[in-house]
């Protein structure tokens, strides 16, 4: 049965195998300082959703659900955590400072389950211009069942013209978990968030 919790924070650890090494990110009940929920309704969009940290048996996920509407302009809403001049998140600066003898970070893992419906990741590399035609973002698929989705960052793509856009790790300043782009039913479950080198 699954358990309803507050919206947390992700707390880091650090999971080394015999061939790689991953900066993971659980969703655990620890924290919710740094993880905000938006919807287009901050620019006049009429979108309704929620976001809850919820738990079923021993695996903790977060839950973005909602209903996304095209009316005014809109078409959104997401779960975003950002870094700033005067706020720097545990996961930006573990990112930015993530380059290990001459190694990079490739790209991003989640552990998902949805509705069969395509979800984003939005990321930005800039604090001073958030309009949203300055995205990168990558799609996945989903389906009732836990997957892992990878995604490398040579795979996303600017949001204004379709055009290829790999991404640093170092440069990441937003990173947004985001139902987008048409009418459809939201019901997306992510456990974790993991950037692989």
């Amino acid at each position: 049965m699954k358990k309803l919790l507050l919206l947390m924070l992700f707390t880091f650890t650090t999971i080394a195998s015999a061939n790689e090494e991953v900066l993971s990110f659980p969703f655990t009940p620890d924290n919710v300082n740094d993880w905000r929920y938006y919807s287009d309704q901050v620019m006049g969009g009429v979108s309704e959703g929620q976001v809850s940290l919820e738990q079923d048996a021993d695996k903790v996920f977060i839950r973005l659900s909602g209903n996304v509407r095209t009316d005014n302009n809109g078409g959104f809403i997401q779960l975003r955590t950002t870094t700033s001049l005067s706020n720097k998140p545990l996961m930006f600066k573990l990112l930015h400072n993530s380059n290990k003898e001459g190694k990079k970070l490739k790209g991003i893992r989640l552990e998902v389950k949805g509705n069969g419906e395509k979800y984003h990741i939005f990321i930005q590399t800039t604090i001073f211009y958030r309009l949203p035609t300055s995205y990168k973002i990558a799609t996945f698929d989903t389906s009732p069942n836990w997957e892992t989705v990878e995604i490398p960052f040579n795979k996303f793509k600017k949001l204004k013209d379709n055009i290829d856009s790999n991404i640093r790790a170092k440069d990441i300043k937003t990173f947004g978990i985001v139902a987008y782009g048409r009418d459809f039913k939201s019901d997306l479950s992510v456990s974790s968030v993991e950037f692989y080198y």
